[in-house]
């Protein structure tokens, strides 16, 4: 069916330029001093020659545009969306270019060449702008991500004005969900506002929680109980974020995005996430660092109750740990090892990965 209307198209356009052809040859003055039924003769004549080589070239020309679109359909299907997008927008441009260009080729005088060399005009102006969209994809894709990202970030803007999100939003992350401790946060009121959860971490901890890993899956559905408390918490403004950002590939560039659009600050554990905000220009809430920020803080001097568990790396000492994690070095402590003491503090070490605090056994009532 398709081959047969092609057929009776490709005729016709076989029709049109036969008829363009004889305009073209009595323009040119070839037919002056025949009389008209010669004329009309000669019409007749080359519009059934070229619809006749146009009717018998149609199937090999069918069969070639077929064949051209199966390998453009291919090339498509290899292409990114960012390069059919600059593409396609590369063509619209060409065309539009195209357009302008033609208007003044449309005041040719001549009968049926104005619209033929439109066409080529047409053809030649879509195809350099195609190749020029593939050749600049990358602008092209940075300037409607710029584009969209401005309109998206206003209509976020008027869906939080309708929202109603209280004081600044904290969005959290997954790895924060996961660790657990942000439950205590915000059920002991030490953040305020709107507690953030993006529609994207939802799925991320789902992901985790389907993984044929024993401890991802143990960790995913630890993360969604986590959230599942929260929620029934009535004191907790928890908001469920649907924005899903399918432009953005990375969880994390999502989360950058939606805490700008939000206005808000991420909430977080994780050490890159963290510098990449900051560089950004973004206000974080680090769980680590509040962490290390709470810590009790020891001066050489003051007395404490330590549980020796092990023995150091030097010669005679033991170790203990608060309940925060904190390591004691307590000099001389091997021969107490199992045993709680009492111990002095001697002096306190700030490292990278935390406080390190030594000390020495008591006399009275150890040992």
């Amino acid at each position: 069916m398709a081959s047969r209307v092609f057929k009776f198209l490709f005729t016709s356009i076989g029709v049109g330029l036969g008829i363009v052809c004889f305009e073209l040859l009595r323009y040119t003055g070839i037919f002056l001093g025949f009389s008209r039924s010669i004329v009309l003769a000669a019409n007749v004549s080359i519009i059934v020659i070229f619809a006749i080589i146009f009717f018998f070239l149609s199937p090999k020309v069918f069969k070639v545009i077929k064949n051209g679109l199966d390998i453009l359909e291919k090339i498509l299907e290899a292409k990114t969306v960012s390069e059919i997008i600059s593409g396609s927008v590369g063509l619209i441009i060409g065309l539009i270019i195209a357009f302008f260009i033609s208007q003044p080729i449309n005041l040719i005088p001549i009968p049926y060449l104005a619209p033929a060399v439109s066409i080529i005009v047409y053809a030649i102006m879509g195809y350099l702008g195609l190749k020029m969209g593939l050749a600049n994809r990358e602008k092209l894709t940075l300037r409607i991500r710029d584009l969209t990202g401005t309109i998206k970030s206003t209509g976020t803007k008027e869906k939080i004005k309708g929202s109603k999100l209280k004081g600044i939003p904290k969005i959290l992350d997954t790895s924060v969900i996961i660790d657990g401790r942000i439950r205590d946060i915000c059920t002991s009121n030490f953040l305020e506002g709107s507690i953030v959860i993006p529609v994207f971490v939802l799925e991320e901890l789902q992901h985790i929680a389907d993984s044929s890993d024993g401890l991802k899956r143990s960790r995913g559905r630890r993360g969604l109980d986590i959230i599942k408390e929260m929620q029934e918490n009535e004191r907790l403004d928890i908001v469920i974020h649907q924005a899903p950002y399918d432009e953005i590939n990375e969880v994390d560039s999502k989360l950058l995005q939606l805490t700008k659009d939000l206005g808000g600050k991420i909430v977080t554990n994780d050490y890159n996430l963290n510098k990449v905000a900051i560089v950004q220009g973004l206000e974080v809430l680090n769980i680590n660092e509040l962490a290390n920020a709470v810590k009790p803080v020891y001066l050489p001097g003051e007395e404490m109750s330590i549980q020796i568990v092990k023995t150091g790396k030097e010669q005679g000492q033991g170790l203990g740990y608060l309940d925060d994690g904190t390591m004691i070095v307590v000099e001389s402590g091997k021969g107490y090892l199992g045993e709680t003491i009492n111990v002095m503090v001697t002096s306190v070490l700030q490292t990278a990965a935390g406080k390190m605090i030594f000390a020495k056994p008591m006399l009275n009532g150890n040992k």
